[in-house]
């Protein structure tokens, strides 16, 4: 399922329009965003919890050329999902 898609979904399921879902869905993804960045965890009940985790600097490899390179440390998102997510995949 790709954005449209998840509006689409939206719109029919809250009879709402599509404009109003695409709106709805893009203010719920720029405050998942907000708070990941203030380092705070996004936690919705039944569904998952967004968190951000730390990735340690390491060497990796040039795959063309085979040349050692340097990585970076990162700041990564992440998700872990909720039981009843889970439960209704499974």
């Amino acid at each position: 399922m790709n954005k449209s898609e998840l509006i689409d979904h939206i719109a029919t399921q809250a009879d709402i329009s599509k404009a109003s879902a695409a709106r709805a869905l893009d203010a719920v993804i720029g405050g998942v965003k907000t708070s990941l960045k203030k380092g705070h965890l996004v936690t919705l009940v039944g569904f998952g919890t967004f968190s951000v985790g730390k990735r340690a600097a390491r060497a990796g490899r040039n795959p063309r050329t085979g040349e050692s390179i340097k990585i970076k440390a990162a700041k990564v998102a992440r998700f872990k999902p909720g039981k009843a997510l889970r439960d209704s995949i499974n």
